[in-house]
């Protein structure tokens, strides 16, 4: 098998927004680095981005005085239930206006107010653009910032030094031609994508992998950070998203821009009917029932009781609002980004202008850059962050060790989905916080420019091994093949990718579980998960490199979903639901829980640590 070995100063793993914003920062601030994207596909239609958007969600306007960095931690407080570290939000808020006028210099269409010269407005946080090619215009200018990108390479471990605490590069391979690439750098940024397709989708048979996050997120984001032995934070808050039925068509501008009203089968409000029961339970200190906007997981919980109730569908009144001035935003906003959504209406002759669209929760995600918040625990702003909270010294319990958004291993930085306790950022945020991850990388460069470190020549022998041992177990056993993927002693991708699914779904809260589960289900579905992480180790296989691909992105995906279930487990409560349900728990309980949950992985031992970090309010 070729090889290669990259050298290169910043390594930046994934060519999303917040891999491109990495990138392009990084060359502002150091001129002569080099700077080495590793994306798995190609970086001009990469990432959760790839499609287009019809809005950018994160954009405050400070120029126009619309809204600050406090107003902005505040709404994100409050949706996520008040659990987020207000320092790592403020800091995003207060940069990613910039962010939004560089992508306006670049050439994104971005809707404008001819009067007031302020961009239109979908939401108080959104501004609508025509962004079909979004996505392509932010990677041209990440490309001519790094010095190489290698699209069509999956990264699939990184890479310690001797010590085992300082990054020293990572390994993986291109999935066309199977070239194992090395890569040494000084400093590494993580900017991979979260993870879909851990839980069941709703999608079967032809629509089978249709999921509302890209299908090709695999979870490398923490699958990656909790091999390596990063903390991680709030990895049980994975959540689910309201979308139209079947395609998965954005509810955002109908409701917040063209203010389409959202009902039960009977014409009424889901949330009012609710509200009393939502208030006893889950109003909290925040007083969340009461907020306004209502949070995210209380407004899917309330459909979910009427669904539950015998009052569905749930339908979004288009035909109340796509008047014909109307009629050419609904459809660009499917257009934009979710074709599939258009396709759905006229393979099912829905015309929105005469008849209501079907609103369904989606199978849950795990994502760090969305309306939730797993990731890594990362340092914080030194200008922000708390210096010492109460609790041990070291990081998994503090908020800041010196370099903005560096996870607790020297030189591994963090951004987008890979970046915990900090949701909301979506594209524009995403794209800033890879800036400042990329911009403390510098400088981290700078300060150890003279003990750069060193790599462990067996330990990459060990994990080139390890990387295309399916395909050596396939070429070894493929005599004992009866018909098709039928084999002892093998297993497929697609077979363990569907025995995932079904744990996760029934024990760990999916749609088909009704987002519920309790701690007997949850040891349950962890005791299969352990079986099927051991069955992957002795019996998968691949038979080219586009199995062996989806066969690492299964692991990714293995190890987010444990992550997952250790944390559900840990958190005795029901902080968000509407994402999901500890029914024996049913309640939000701030007096005990009102913090984050922190785990760490030993890969060698197989063995979790996990405790619980403060929430401190940095902005009330």
């Amino acid at each position: 098998m070729r090889s290669r070995w990259v050298d290169s100063d910043i390594l930046i793993i994934g060519g999303g927004m917040a891999g491109t914003g990495a990138a392009w920062e990084a060359r502002y601030w150091c001129r002569n680095c080099s700077i080495v994207i590793a994306e798995k596909a190609n970086i001009n239609r990469s990432g959760a981005v790839a499609m287009g958007l019809s809005a950018i969600n994160t954009y405050l306007g400070m120029k126009c005085r619309e809204n600050t960095p406090e107003d902005f931690v505040k709404y994100v407080k409050t949706d996520l239930m008040g659990v987020v570290r207000d320092d790592l939000v403020y800091d995003v808020a207060r940069h990613v206006d910039s962010t939004v006028h560089l992508f306006d210099e670049w050439g994104l269409p971005i809707w404008r107010n001819e009067k007031t010269g302020c961009y239109v407005r979908e939401g108080r946080w959104q501004v609508m653009i025509n962004g079909e090619s979004y996505k392509a215009i932010v990677a041209e200018a990440a490309q001519k910032a790094a010095t190489e990108v290698l699209n069509r390479v999956m990264v699939t471990h990184l890479l310690l030094d001797p010590s085992g605490h300082r990054v020293a590069g990572a390994v993986g391979f291109n999935v066309r031609d199977g070239t194992f690439y090395v890569f040494r750098s000084k400093a590494v940024i993580v900017a991979a994508g979260g993870g879909s397709h851990i839980y069941r989708p709703r999608s079967t048979d032809e629509g089978r992998g249709r999921t509302w996050y890209p299908q090709w997120s695999s979870g490398s984001a923490y699958g990656l950070l909790i091999e390596a032995g990063a903390v991680m934070t709030m990895m049980e808050a994975r959540f689910t998203v309201p979308r139209y039925k079947d395609g998965y068509g954005p509810v955002g501008a109908w409701q917040l821009l063209l203010k389409a009203r959202q009902t039960n089968a009977l014409g009424q409000d889901s949330f009012e009917l609710h509200r009393d029961e939502i208030r006893k339970l889950y109003n909290g200190r925040g007083g969340y029932a009461d907020a306004v906007p209502t949070p995210t997981n209380l407004r899917v919980l309330a459909s979910l009781m009427e669904l539950r109730a015998g009052r569905g569908p749930i339908y979004m009144h288009t035909e109340k609002v796509l008047t014909p001035e109307n009629e050419e935003v609904g459809w660009e906003d499917f257009l934009d980004m979710t074709i599939s959504q258009a396709l759905v209406w006229a393979g099912q002759n829905i015309d929105p202008t005469k008849q209501p669209s079907e609103i369904l929760p989606s199978e849950p995600y795990a994502m760090g850059s969305h309306a939730t918040e797993n990731g890594a625990w990362a340092s914080g702003p030194s200008d922000i962050s708390p210096a010492k909270i109460d609790g041990p010294e070291d990081r998994g319990h503090q908020y800041n060790w010196g370099y903005n958004r560096m996870s607790t291993i020297d030189g591994l930085f963090v951004a987008g989905d890979a970046c915990g306790a900090s949701p909301h950022k979506f594209s524009s945020g995403s794209f800033t916080e890879g800036r400042i991850a990329a911009k403390s990388a510098v400088k981290y460069l700078m300060d150890h420019s003279d003990s750069p470190p060193s790599l462990d020549k067996e330990q990459v022998d060990r994990l080139r091994a390890r990387i295309y041992e399916p395909m050596e177990r396939f070429q070894g056993g493929r005599g004992l093949i009866t018909a098709g993927t039928v084999a002892p002693n093998m297993m497929w991708y697609r077979q363990g990718l569907s025995r995932l699914q079904k744990l996760m779904d029934e024990y760990a809260a999916g749609w088909g579980s009704w987002y519920t589960t309790n701690e007997e289900l949850l040891s349950r579905g962890l005791e299969l998960l352990l079986y099927l992480k051991e069955d992957y180790g002795k019996y998968i296989v691949a038979e080219d490199y586009h199995q062996l691909l989806r066969s690492w992105e299964l692991w990714h995906r293995i190890l987010t979903a444990e992550a997952i279930i250790r944390h559900m487990l840990y958190r005795k409560e029901t902080r968000w639901p509407g994402y999901y349900t500890r029914s024996d728990y049913p309640a939000l309980d701030d007096d005990n829980w009102r913090v984050f949950v922190n785990s760490r992985y030993d890969a060698r031992s197989g063995e979790w640590s996990l405790w619980t970090v403060p929430v401190v309010d940095l902005v009330r």
